[in-house]
């Protein structure tokens, strides 16, 4: 590839990705939003990061582990604990470390 085409290349990502993000904040800048919406809003994060682990969690080797061998399942439980208390996004992610951490050395 030539240099020209790497750059269209880069810009036509950086436009793709950044548009779908900053239209809608545009648009609904200017406008307030029903207080039910709002509240509906306010789950969408945490439903994606909930998405994207919980096939992580359950899933090792292409099947479903819910047993004691599945660390990352063990570990989400007093993480969970540590995220639903200190309401901390640091404080779970560093707790999710440690506890899976914790045992992988525990039970290798």
């Amino acid at each position: 590839m030539e240099q020209e085409q790497i750059f269209q290349v880069i810009v036509g990502m950086t436009i793709v990705t950044y548009l779908p993000r900053l239209l809608p904040a545009w648009f609904l800048s200017t406008r307030t939003l029903p207080p039910a919406v709002q509240i509906w809003l306010r789950y969408v994060p945490i439903s994606v990061i909930g998405a994207m682990l919980l096939p992580s969690l359950l899933l090792q080797e292409g099947s479903l582990q819910f047993n004691t061998d599945n660390l990352y399942l063990l570990g989400s439980i007093p993480t969970i604990a540590v995220a639903v208390i200190s309401r901390s996004l640091f404080l779970t992610v560093l707790a999710g470390i440690l506890f899976v951490t914790g045992l992988g050395l525990l039970f290798p």
